[in-house]
C-alpha cells in the first residue's frame, strides 16, 4: 500500500502539526505502507499566521508542484490531507483535494479544526464543499465535532479518530511543597485561548486573598506581545501572583507541568477541537479547568479530572479555580484520575493503531 500524506508540519508547534509529526514519525505507519509526505503549512512561525508574504505563495506553489509531480509519477492506493475546513484557508487546501481526486480513489481528509457550520450557507462555499468532500472518508476527532460539518459530510462517510499523545516514562509522583497552589497555563499568547480571561479571574481571586500563584507559558504573538502581558498583568496588580514565562519546550516545559497544582485552559478559540495541551497536563497528574469548546467536554469529565466553565466567563472560571484552591484532596484525586483517562483512551498508540486501521480500511 502506498499512501500520500500531505499534512501541516512543524514549526510552527500546533496541534495538528504535532500529530502530523507524530504519523510521520510512526514505525507502526510507515511499516504498513510505503508512505511520502509534503509539508502543507505556508507558515513557519506563529507570527506568519494569517499574515500575507510572497514567502508563503512561494511555499504553497512548492507544495502544489512537489504533490502534482508525486501523484504524476508515482501510483497510491490513497492521499491523506489534514486540510481547514473553513474561509481562506480552505480556499488554500481545496486544490490539493482536488488534484489528488484526480489521480486517487481513496481519499481521506482529517480535520483538526472547525468552523465549516459558519461557511456551509454561503453559496459559493456549499458548492466547493460538495465538490471537495463528496466520495471522501472523513476523520474527526470527537463525535461531538459532527455538528459542525453534519450540513455537508454523510455520517456514513464519518470515522472517529482522537488525538493521542507519546507515553512519558513512569509518570513518577512529583512531591510538591507548594504553600500557594501553582495554577499553570500552557498556550501561545493568543487572546482566544483565554489568557486574559484568567487574568480576570486571577484578580478575583486576589482580591478574595487566595493564595496562589500563576504561570504563564508560550510564545507572544502578533495580538499580544511579552510588552502586552506584562502590562495586563501590571494592570490588574498580579505582579506578585501571575509570572510569563515565555516559550517552553522539552525538559523545560516538563519543568512547569511538575510544577503545577492545576491546569488552566480557559479556550474560546473559534476552531477549538481537541486540545492536545489537556492530554500532556492530564499525563502529568494535573486536575484541568477547560472550557465547554469543541470536543474539550469528552476529554474533561466534569468533577472527574477537572472543570468545565462558559467561555468568556471569568468569574466562573475564578470559581472553578477557587473550588480546587480550597480542597487538595479532590485536585489530588481528579489529577490521579486524569492520568487514568489518559492511559485509557490517550496514548499515542491508540491514536497509531486508530488511524492505521482507517487506512487500511480504504
Amino acid at each position: 500500500m502506498r499512501i500520500l500524506f500531505i499534512t501541516p508540519l512543524p514549526p510552527p508547534v500546533h496541534g495538528s502539526s504535532m500529530m502530523s509529526m507524530y504519523i510521520k514519525n510512526s514505525k507502526l505507519i510507515n511499516d504498513n505502507a510505503k508512505c511520502d509526505y509534503i509539508n502543507l503549512s505556508t507558515s513557519r512561525s506563529m507570527d506568519e499566521i494569517q499574515k500575507f508574504s510572497l514567502k508563503k505563495i512561494f511555499r504553497f506553489l512548492y507544495s502544489y508542484l512537489k504533490t502534482l509531480f508525486y501523484l504524476v509519477t508515482r501510483k497510491y492506493n490513497t492521499c491523506y490531507l489534514a486540510t481547514s475546513c473553513f474561509g481562506i484557508p480552505f480556499l488554500k487546501d481545496a486544490p490539493f483535494v482536488l488534484m489528488c481526486k484526480f489521480f486517487c480513489k481513496n481519499i481521506i481528509i482529517h480535520f483538526h479544526n472547525k468552523g465549516m457550520k459558519a461557511y456551509s450557507s454561503k453559496p459559493f462555499y456549499r458548492w466547493l464543499y460538495k465538490l471537495v468532500y463528496k466520495n471522501t472518508t472523513v476523520i474527526l476527532l470527537s463525535e461531538l465535532l459532527y455538528d459542525d460539518v453534519k450540513e455537508i459530510i454523510k455520517k456514513e462517510q464519518v470515522k472517529i479518530c482522537p488525538n493521542g499523545i507519546p507515553e512519558n516514562g513512569e509518570n513518577k509522583v512529583i512531591e510538591k511543597n507548594n504553600i500557594a497552589p501553582n495554577i499553570l497555563f500552557l498556550s501561545n499568547l493568543i487572546e482566544s485561548k483565554g489568557v486574559l480571561c484568567l487574568l480576570d479571574a486571577c484578580k478575583i481571586l486576589k482580591d478574595k486573598n487566595f493564595k496562589f500563584t500563576c504561570n504563564l507559558v508560550g510564545g507572544e504573538t502578533k495580538g499580544i506581545s511579552i510588552n502586552r502581558i506584562n502590562e495586563e498583568i501590571n494592570r490588574r496588580n498580579l505582579g506578585n501572583h501571575v509570572f510569563y514565562k515565555g516559550r517552553a519546550y522539552g525538559i523545560e516545559k516538563e519543568k512547569y507541568y511538575n510544577q503545577a497544582d492545576i491546569f488552566v485552559f480557559p479556550t474560546y478559540y473559534a476552531q477549538e477541537c481537541f486540545p492536545v495541551v489537556l492530554l500532556e497536563a492530564m499525563q502529568h497528574r494535573l486536575p484541568c479547568v477547560s472550557s465547554y469548546e469543541g470536543a474539550i467536554p469528552e476529554i474533561i469529565k466534569e468533577g472527574y479530572n477537572g472543570l468545565l466553565c462558559n467561555p468568556h466567563n471569568f468569574e466562573l472560571l475564578a470559581n472553578c479555580l477557587e473550588t480546587l484552591i480550597n480542597n487538595k484532596e479532590n485536585r489530588l484525586k481528579m489529577g490521579e484520575n486524569s492520568l487514568s483517562l489518559y492511559k485509557e483512551k490517550y496514548k499515542l498508540t491508540d491514536f497509531e493503531n486508530n488511524l492505521n486501521l482507517i487506512l487500511k480500511s480504504n
